[in-house]
Parts: structure tokens; C-alpha cells; sequence
């Protein structure tokens, strides 16, 4: 008896027996299609009646594993090396095995004095990642990963005796004026930038001569985290300061080779650290990364400090999300003491209304 199809609240259901040469091989069905429309059900139909046909007439196929999966994954050198790691432990496991548990438990095994943040972006999703492309391409199972609870990462904390997420400094105009004032011209440059455009430092130290575009006061900027190549405007004095800079070709250091010429001088998001400590300690302020420097200073001096509306300032920024920003780069910079003082101060008030009894008592 062929499947027969019938609507069932927004999705199409199929019912009865897949048969083979007239006699059922698989079945009875009564079940969704998950599919809104006619056409998609008998999609659906069509592709469970040829899997269990062929699985009648050849046997059940072999599991697809996690290396099987990886085989199919185009990771970046940074991901790749990341899996590593990962096929090592699970490489032999059938995807249908792999649990968002058994990945989370993965963190204490593979990287045990992490954080449960590190844990999730070197170990959970780069797994996940390999396994619902594998679902996208031929179908194994998905999977979905709850992310690690607050009591899990404050337990793994304890055990490492030191905090996984603390408060960042944002810089203020102060700050980037007396880092200015001991830095080179190439530093002092970089600083600037990012504090005005909250680029991040990788985007920062790719810039190139060729990114500039000097009468309009644009620069490029590449693309990152889901961002596409964009150019920004920048204040006149800030392209005034770059063009000002000559070009200079950093060594890649793993090749030693000259590498194309760079805007700030760096060929690494990395290279500045050691030069920003320097002149930090020089100017007698307190060492502020470029994250802090750039992206959080530049949040918290427009909403905090200046009163832009958030939705403004994320998009100056380009963040695509106005509450990402408002709840990791904005920083209170009111004292906890005055806020608490504010409940006692003393208010004047108003002498009561007397009635003429109170007051003729009072006289007597």
C-alpha cells in the first residue's frame, strides 16, 4: 500500500508501509515529514522509500565516524590545529555517538587547567562545526551543544585559582593622550586608530598603503568575524597622521621572508604587546591591551562618557548587534560610594499643615 499524506496542524504527515517488489520491507509509518507544503512531503517520501530499499537490498551502511567527518570539514590552519587534538580522543566514534555532553567533557580531558570559555572555543565548537557540516553534506545526525553553566565555569575557576572573565579597563582620552606622548609616531598612530574606529588590532595592523583613500578620509578595514571588507571614514587629523607614516615591510617570522608593507609596521596582530608594555611603563600608566585600548575604550567614551545612544555607536563600531556591545564593551564609571550616598542624602521638608486646634494649643 503506497504512503498516503494528510495535514496535521502546519506540517504534512505520512502514513503506512515502504514496500519492495510488493511485499513491506520497512514500516508502518505514522509520522511527520516536517516539510509545510505537499511537494516537500512526497520529497520526503521519496528519499525514505530509496534509503530503506537500498538498505533492504544491500544492508545497513557503516557509520560515518568523526574522522570520516573531518575529511569533509575545510578548517582553517588555526581550526585544523585545533582538531587535532579532538580526532586523537574521538576520531573513531561514530557520529551518531557523539553527544554535546561527551564534547563538553572533552575540555577537562584535553586541556585540564583551561577555562570552560577556552574549552568552548578550542574544543566544543570547532567539534560542532565538524559535525553538522558532515550533517549538511550527507546527512548524519545533528548536533546541538548546550553551553557550560555559570556553576561550571566558577568550579573550574576555583580549580585553577584564577578568574576566566575579568573586568576589563577601557582607555580614556587621558590615558591615550599620555601613552601618545612616549610612543613613536607608528604606536602613537595605532592607538588613535583604534580608540577612534574600534578596529580590532588584527584589522588594525593589516592595514596597507593601497587601503587609504586620503581626499575622503577612508580606510579599509578586513573583513572579520562574520564581516565583510569595509571602508570607514576617519577624522581628518587621523589620516593626516597615517599618510604621514612611511610604509614599512615587517618580517613574517616564521619564514623570515619581507611581507607586504604595512600602515602601523606590524605583520602580526601579536608584534605590538612588547613596544605597548614599554611605553606604558615609560608614561607611568597601567598596561592596557589592544582590546581594551581600541574596542571597549571606544564603547564606553561615546555612551558612557559622551551620552550617544547605544544604537549609533554600535554601528560606528559595526556591530551588528546594538546589546552585544551595551553588555560586554560599555563600562559604569560611576563609584559604587557615590550611588550608595545618593540614599543618604538629607531632603529639605516642608513644614506640616496645622490645623487651628494645634495651633491654638501651641499658643496656650
Amino acid at each position: 500500500m503506497p504512503f498516503q499524506i494528510y495535514k496535521r496542524g502546519r506540517f504534512y504527515w505520512a502514513k503506512c508501509w515502504v514496500e519492495y517488489n510488493g511485499r513491506p520491507i520497512a514500516g508502518p509509518y505514522r509520522r511527520s515529514t516536517k516539510a509545510s507544503t505537499e511537494a516537500g512531503a512526497r520529497d520526503w517520501i521519496n528519499r525514505e522509500t530509496e534509503l530503506q530499499i537500498r538498505r533492504h537490498v544491500v544492508g545497513d551502511e557503516p557509520s560515518k565516524t568523526f574522522s570520516d567527518a573531518i575529511m569533509l570539514y575545510n578548517a582553517s590552519p588555526k581550526t585544523a590545529k585545533q582538531l587535532i587534538p579532538i580526532v586523537e580522543e574521538i576520531g573513531d566514534m561514530p557520529l551518531g555517538a557523539i553527544t554535546g555532553a561527551l564534547l563538553k567533557d572533552l575540555g577537562p580531558k584535553l586541556k585540564p587547567l583551561a577555562c570552560t570559555d577556552t574549552w568552548w572555543r578550542e574544543i566544543v565548537t570547532p567539534a560542532r562545526a565538524v559535525i553538522n557540516n558532515s550533517h549538511e553534506l550527507t546527512g548524519t545526525p545533528l548536533i546541538r551543544v548546550k553551553a557550560y553553566a555559570k556553576i561550571e565555569r566558577i568550579a573550574q575557576d576555583k580549580l585553577r585559582g584564577t578568574p576566566s572573565r575579568v573586568e576589563r579597563t577601557p582607555a580614556d582620552q587621558e590615558w591615550i593622550d599620555e601613552f601618545c606622548r612616549f610612543a613613536d609616531p607608528y604606536n602613537a598612530a595605532l592607538v588613535r586608530f583604534m580608540f577612534e574606529t574600534a578596529a580590532r588590532i588584527d584589522q588594525a595592523t593589516s592595514v596597507e598603503p593601497q587601503d587609504l583613500k586620503p581626499t575622503e578620509n577612508l580606510v579599509r578595514i578586513k573583513a572579520q568575524k562574520a564581516h565583510d571588507d569595509v571602508w570607514i571614514k576617519v577624522s581628518p587629523q587621523m589620516m593626516d597622521e597615517m599618510i604621514a607614516l612611511p610604509p614599512k615591510r615587517p618580517k613574517n617570522r616564521k619564514t623570515g621572508k619581507l611581507m607586504k608593507p604595512r600602515v602601523f609596521g606590524y605583520g602580526s596582530p601579536t608584534g605590538y604587546n612588547t613596544r605597548w608594555k614599554t611605553i606604558c611603563k615609560s608614561a607611568g600608566i597601567p598596561y592596557l591591551s589592544a582590546h581594551p585600548a581600541g574596542r571597549h575604550g571606544f564603547f564606553t567614551e561615546l555612551v558612557v562618557r559622551q551620552g550617544v545612544d547605544p544604537v549609533t555607536a554600535a554601528k560606528a563600531g559595526h556591530w551588528s548587534d546594538p546589546n552585544l556591545p551595551m553588555r560586554i564593551y560599555a563600562h559604569a564609571e560611576t563609584d559604587e560610594a557615590d550611588v550608595r550616598a545618593r540614599f543618604r542624602t538629607n531632603h529639605v521638608q516642608e513644614d506640616p499643615v496645622q490645623t487651628s486646634k494645634q495651633q491654638k494649643s501651641k499658643k496656650e
